[in-house]
């Protein structure tokens, strides 16, 4: 199965350059060293948000969670980065409840299977 809408999902601009590019937050800094070194940058946030859209487009939910707020959907693959080394994450979504519109919750990097 496919991210219900994942072609009209949200990814926010303070979720890019105040989270995942952020070297100054304390729980992203980490994720802003791992995209950093593919290429993404918080200057060019947009690229990272294309970058993660695709990725939902492109890959199988693996995992969904239902809460009484909405659907919490897992999407796992490899995510196209500005230096072509494409590494695998893991990146999460949402849908509230009566809203069909995905929202960009999280990514991490994942092993290579």
């Amino acid at each position: 199965m496919k991210l219900p809408n994942g072609d009209r999902a949200i990814v926010p601009q303070q979720k890019i350059t105040g989270y995942l590019l952020s070297f100054n937050h304390r729980d992203g800094r980490s994720k802003a060293a791992f995209f950093s070194r593919f290429g993404f940058s918080a200057d060019a946030w947009q690229g990272l948000a294309k970058a993660l859209r695709q990725h939902a487009v492109d890959h199988e939910v693996s995992r969904v969670e239902d809460s009484p707020f909405g659907t919490r959907y897992v999407v796992e693959g490899v995510i196209i980065t500005p230096d072509q080394r494409d590494p695998v994450i893991r990146s999460i979504w949402f849908i509230e409840t009566d809203n069909e519109i995905p929202r960009f919750v999280t990514a991490y990097p994942l092993a290579r299977e």
